[in-house]
């Protein structure tokens, strides 16, 4: 590293980038920042191109790009590669997952318009201090029903 770059702790990247200094270690782990030189006490120094790395990064994440397609691109473009097929491919892999995820997430929104029509003639029709049952009634086969949404839905791996 030069003496005209200013270096950075771990945790005055982290502070620039918004993420905490363990994420900071994580990513050099995962070959998403080159690995750091250390001061004699041992503190990790980061260039200033790091701080760009890591807003990459946290972009590239909201898009749905995961750590280890991260870490395989960057390492690839790192040893002066172009990834840039591959960047592609999985641009529109992600986009045609988010335009399946809107179309669920309009059929669950069809869905819950009916349902709270539903319930609320159901209430209308039940007696004060009575039971409605309204959640019990999604376990009734008369409702229709939605694609179940998958909250805890993996991300595929590469």
């Amino acid at each position: 590293m030069s003496a005209t770059v200013k270096s950075l702790r771990s945790g005055e990247l982290a502070r620039l980038t918004g993420v905490s200094s363990d994420t900071i270690r994580h990513y050099e782990r995962m070959g998403i920042l080159p690995e750091s030189p250390r001061t004699a006490s041992g503190y990790r120094m980061y260039g200033r191109d790091a701080v760009d790395r890591v807003r990459l990064v946290q972009r590239a994440l909201q898009l749905g790009f995961t750590l280890a397609e991260l870490s395989e691109i960057l390492q690839v473009r790192d040893r002066g590669g172009a990834p840039c097929h591959r960047v592609l491919n999985l641009a529109e892999e992600k986009l045609r997952a988010l335009e399946q995820r809107i179309q669920e997430l309009h059929r669950t929104q069809r869905y819950m318009r009916q349902l709270v029509r539903q319930w609320r003639v159901k209430l209308a029709h039940t007696a004060a201090g009575d039971k409605a049952m309204l959640l019990h009634s999604l376990a009734d086969n008369s409702v229709p029903r939605a694609r179940p949404v998958d909250n805890f839905r993996r991300r595929k791996k590469s």
